[in-house]
């Protein structure tokens, strides 16, 4: 019976994601073409065109969010769990943490604006970077933290009496061990900034031409199916649900392949 239950929960917590994707791609699959690729958003009231640079742009933003907030989130999981035990400054940062997870991502967006976008008097694909790592750092943290806190006791003891320095055990040994679970709360936090639309409206903005620049506004796919979803035309619902599948597809494509990668590395280093 409680296997039953288990598997039961499974379906109904896969169940959602199964029909969503099914249909994003009966809505979505038949819009995609190489414009849609290769090519710039169409002038207003005209069909064709493409999502190129929000798809470039999605990348620019989704990597320099990486950047930031997952070595932050690493070292800051590594001192609750190794360092900061029972400590007052490991207590707050533990409740901060928890804070930020639950703070809407629009207040990150307002709060961003307002030490970035002010102060340059511009938006730009780095507000959008920092807003978005801000918020996978408490996800990597809170994960990090657990996933080492798993790691036996007597594998640290066993490093620290072979000579191993505490530092070196920690990053060799204890966070190598823990490594797949890390990775899966790296994956989280990737997947829930990549659809992130409030906060980029406050610091990337959008932009329908091509950019790269990390002090010019620049283009999400997240933005540009929100102007599309909200036009008045047929052709920008039509492109707004291929954006859509496209979104999804890079982000089950892209965390599968970083966690096959990372985990066959990790295994080949403990083998």
């Amino acid at each position: 019976m409680a296997s039953g239950l288990a598997v039961l929960a499974t379906i109904l917590v896969i169940a959602p994601l199964v029909a969503i994707f099914i249909d994003l791609v009966y809505k979505g699959a038949s819009s995609l073409n190489l414009n849609f690729f290769t090519k710039l958003p169409a002038p207003v009231g005209e069909n064709g065109g493409g999502m190129a640079n929000a798809i470039v742009g999605s990348a620019v933003l989704l990597t320099l969010a990486s950047a930031i907030g997952v070595p932050i989130g690493i070292a800051a999981g590594i001192y609750l769990s190794e360092y900061g035990r029972g400590t007052k400054l490991s207590n707050v940062v533990r409740f901060t943490a928890d804070v930020l997870n639950g703070v809407p991502s629009i207040v990150m967006g307002i709060a961003v604006y307002a030490l970035i976008v002010v102060p340059e008097k511009s938006f730009s694909a780095f507000a959008g970077g920092v807003v978005l790592g801000i918020m996978m750092v408490p996800t990597v943290a809170r994960t990090t933290e657990e996933m080492l806190l798993m790691v036996p006791h007597s594998i640290r003891e066993a490093a620290l009496g072979l000579g191993v320095p505490a530092w070196r055990s920690v990053l060799s040994i204890t966070l190598r061990t823990a490594m797949p679970g890390v990775i899966t709360g790296c994956m989280l936090a990737f997947a829930r900034v990549a659809g992130e639309t409030a906060p980029l409206l406050f610091t990337a903005l959008g932009n329908d031409f091509w950019s790269t620049s990390l002090r010019q506004p620049i283009e999400a796919l997240p933005l540009q199916i929100y102007v599309y979803a909200l036009g008045a035309y047929d052709e920008w619902h039509r492109l707004a649900w291929a954006g859509s599948l496209v979104l999804i597809a890079l982000i089950v494509v892209s965390v599968s392949l970083v966690r096959y990668v990372t985990t066959r590395g990790v295994l080949k280093g403990a083998a």
